[in-house]
């Protein structure tokens, strides 16, 4: 028997070819998004002279919000091997109930939110329960989720077509920002936070005789992800506007932290939970898992609910970003975008892999395309050109990775 054991292990050596080894096997998870939003970005700040600037740095992440949040609801969906094309016009059937609340009836900003989150779980439980009970497609369920929730829309958007919402806290959202001040101290309590749990999760592997990640190596990624920060809070930290005098533009925008917690509540859930546990081994093996006593069609069922409470809450950020909510809102390419974002940041179309960071970083490749392409001048056509394509090319990296891991 061979008991030769490999001298690198334990090493940072050992951990580089250990990650060497798992690309070759097909498991390549976020490298191609990374590699990709890195070469857009030199390539779009070589070629304008504002892509690299503060002012459009702030609004790249502004922009980018609203589908970033409705890529995290897709990611619950498409670890289950499934899809939700109407995410998009529930974003807006969703915001329309926000609006009409509060500008039609009075209530206030956090009983309508309230309201409309739950309007887009029910929502997606109908949905779900169509695809899980009977059957169903999700395919053929959400295309006409699709049709439905646009007409839904144009009879919530009524007659005007436009309904304008003046709310000071919904507007705050997507267009007001933490001091620099706050800003700093945001991101000096969040980084504390996540090396504390990164150390406790360390320890505890070490004590309870689990493989855990290598101090150093884990020390390298926190000490860069860190020092990315740093960087983004003093560029957002410069001033923006071009009127100082008369309107000063200085600090984080406030969806930044929206995001950040819906991006910390569901990396939670699906990485600490035996509800995520049963995400990915629904999403793995359907059959495997139903026999292993998970009920996986309310699985699938709650996958939609969650699928379509995200799309409420973009629905928000659409409300915000626009100052109103009309017939078009979540609609166009709203949807393509999202999808695109989860895939491209690394969630697997086939189901059973993929995590919440991956939204995040598809969503910022697909603002960074669709705004670096607006500054140099091209026409809508030729984004969604280039858009498509780099998702093709995406689902294609991941159809290979998946096909090298089933022969390896």
């Amino acid at each position: 028997m061979n008991t030769e054991v490999n001298p690198n292990t334990g090493t940072l050596k050992g951990a580089w070819d250990d990650y060497i080894s798992r690309i070759k096997s097909g498991d390549m998870g976020a490298l191609p998004g990374v590699l990709g939003l890195i070469a857009l970005c030199i390539v779009f700040g070589v070629m304008s002279d504002v892509f690299l600037t503060p002012g459009n740095f702030a609004n790249l992440l502004t922009q980018a919000a609203s589908v970033t949040v409705i890529a995290m609801g897709l990611v619950f969906v498409l670890l289950l091997g499934e899809i939700d094309l109407s995410a998009g016009y529930a974003s807006g059937v969703c915001g329309a109930v926000l609006v009409i609340l509060i500008t039609n009836h009075g209530y206030p900003w956090w009983i309508a939110l309230a309201v409309s989150i739950v309007v887009g779980a029910i929502l997606g439980y109908t949905i779900g329960t169509l695809v899980s009970r009977l059957g169903i497609p999700s395919f053929v369920v959400t295309l006409a989720a699709f049709l439905m929730f646009q007409g839904l829309l144009l009879l919530l958007a009524g007659e005007g077509g436009t309904i304008r919402i003046e709310d000071p806290t919904i507007l705050a959202v997507q267009n007001n920002n933490l001091s620099p001040l706050l800003s700093w101290a945001f991101f000096v309590a969040v980084s504390a936070i996540y090396v504390l749990i990164g150390l406790a999760r360390i320890n505890s592997r070490r004590k309870a005789g689990l493989k855990s990640e290598l101090k150093k190596l884990w020390a390298i990624k926190t000490i860069s992800l860190l020092t990315i920060g740093v960087g983004a809070v003093w560029a957002l930290n410069l001033e923006r506007s071009n009127n100082p005098d008369l309107v000063s533009l200085k600090g984080t925008p406030y969806v930044v932290p929206v995001i950040l917690a819906l991006l910390v509540g569901g990396t939670f859930v699906l990485s600490r939970t035996a509800y995520g546990r049963h995400i990915y081994a629904v999403g793995g093996n359907a059959e495997a898992a139903r026999r292993a006593g998970i009920n996986v069609k309310n699985i699938r069922t709650s996958a939609f609910v969650i699928c379509s409470a995200f799309a409420a809450i973009a629905g928000m950020l659409f409300a915000s970003r626009q100052n109103s909510i009309s017939p078009t809102t979540g609609g166009s390419s709203t949807l393509l975008y999202a999808v695109g974002a989860a895939v491209i940041g690394g969630t697997s179309l086939f189901g059973g892999k993929g995590k919440m960071r991956d939204a995040v970083l598809g969503g910022l490749v697909v603002a960074v395309i669709d705004n670096g392409m607006g500054l140099l001048g091209y026409a809508a056509g030729i984004k969604f050109i280039v858009t498509g394509a780099v998702l093709l090319i995406s689902a294609g990296v991941d159809a290979i990775s998946r096909r090298g891991a089933t022969t390896s």
